[in-house]
């Protein structure tokens, strides 16, 4: 097994990012990120966006944004040859430990039938909040999940135990 790091995005990802865009999306008939969103993420989001390397090669990469205190995640993408190899909880971790006391709430976007987005979620404790239909295009319909404040205390044990927060210290 490959040792990973995990770390924030940088510029020179750039490339990288929208050759895996290619790889991962494109490959499978889905539109890929415009230039100029990945360069912002890049750029100037780094401190919520993150990558995974293996060795020189990025493995999986995670883009979020904060509006107050409300993180919107738009895309978690692990490569076809590192899938199933615990880059999807290294992302998770990183970006937990970028919002962990920032935020009151998460919201997600994903298309209907990406069963393993919609599960992912779920696990971390999203709820489906509505549909939106003609979301990039004409017929492109996605789903709005949101984590609110409540859910978030809620869940915190089970990101506890999977390391994605600190353990609360109890008082004496």
């Amino acid at each position: 097994m490959s040792s990973y790091k995990t770390r924030p995005m940088r510029s020179g990802d750039f490339a990288q990012i929208m050759q895996l865009e290619e790889q991962i999306f494109a490959s499978d008939g889905e539109s890929v990120l415009g230039p100029y969103y990945v360069r912002l993420c890049c750029d100037f989001f780094h401190d919520t966006c993150f990558v995974v390397e293996s060795g020189d090669r990025i493995a999986g990469y995670l883009l979020c944004f904060l509006r107050g205190r409300e993180a919107y995640c738009t895309t978690l993408a692990v490569h076809p040859d590192y899938q199933g190899r615990r880059v999807v909880l290294q992302l998770l971790r990183a970006l937990a430990g970028a919002l962990h006391d920032r935020i009151d709430g998460v919201w997600f976007t994903v298309k209907p039938d990406n069963q393993a987005a919609r599960a992912l979620h779920a696990f971390l404790g999203a709820e489906d909040v509505s549909v939106v239909r003609d979301f990039y295009h004409r017929g492109d319909d996605r789903i709005v999940s949101h984590i609110d404040h409540a859910g978030l205390s809620r869940m915190r044990s089970r990101y506890e135990r999977l390391g994605l927060v600190p353990s609360a210290v109890l008082a004496a």
